[in-house]
């Protein structure tokens, strides 16, 4: 029988982490200089989230991840492939997308060394994250996966306010036939696609959200731009 995996003695485990870490904070910065403050911050992300992987089961090798039929941005033929599963109502996807996302696009997406894919991932805590996701989808259908990254990042910006009333105001500044749209929205018409993203991801060891796949590697939770950075430059050398 597989053991089950309490969360109390792990979020404790975390918390101890946090604690000692800091505590060599002052003396770390002494050694560095005084100058690798978010260098710091970075690698306790990343010894937290190993930690976390390891004692919740999540996977931590790679795994092969699907891009299904959705939403993509950049060189399709670009080495690196990024998979995030999101969920419109996650402060901390909400976070990484209007804070660190950017800066992903600027160096990686925009250069043509990385091919970004979003999925889907609601969680049941979040009752307006699947008809959010349901509504990109309608805007997606009419206006391609452009006008799709513009809407999820305006449902990102409003994520407290996402009412299907909502979601066809924030249409009404996309060039889409808005009836057209609120059909589609009333209908959930991609309700089958949004449930298959969700347990595509839950196959692949997601538990929760933001939670990504950069060429296959886990990388989860809304770390610093330092650690993407970092995962995707090894990404890269891998691929020479």
């Amino acid at each position: 029988m597989k053991k089950k995996v309490t969360i109390f003695p792990i979020v404790l485990s975390v918390i101890a982490i946090v604690l000692g870490a800091y505590a060599t904070f002052t003396t770390y910065q002494l050694k560095q200089g005084g100058q690798n403050d978010a260098a710091f911050k970075a690698d306790v992300f990343k010894a937290i989230d190993e930690y976390v992987a390891e004692k919740s089961g999540r996977p931590a090798g790679p795994v092969d991840v699907s891009i299904d039929d959705d939403p993509m941005k950049g060189d399709k033929k670009a080495p690196v492939t990024i998979v995030e599963f999101t969920d419109y109502q996650c402060p901390f996807c909400a976070r990484y997308t209007l804070e660190t996302l950017p800066q992903i696009t600027k160096d990686y997406i925009d250069t043509g060394k990385v091919r970004y894919v979003l999925r889907d991932f609601p969680l049941g805590m979040h009752p307006d994250a699947a008809s959010a996701a349901n509504a990109a989808e309608c805007i997606r259908a009419q206006g391609g996966d452009d006008m799709y990254f513009d809407y999820h990042d305006v449902l990102f910006a409003n994520q407290t306010e996402l009412s299907p009333e909502k979601l066809k105001a924030y249409a009404a500044d996309f060039n889409v036939n808005q009836n057209e749209f609120s059909t589609c929205v009333d209908n959930n018409e991609y309700a089958a696609e949004i449930q298959k993203d969700f347990s595509d991801g839950s196959q692949y060891g997601v538990q929760g959200t933001p939670a990504f796949f950069i060429n296959g590697m886990p990388f989860f939770g809304a770390q610093p731009y330092e650690n993407f950075k970092a995962a995707i430059e090894e990404a890269l050398a891998n691929k020479k």
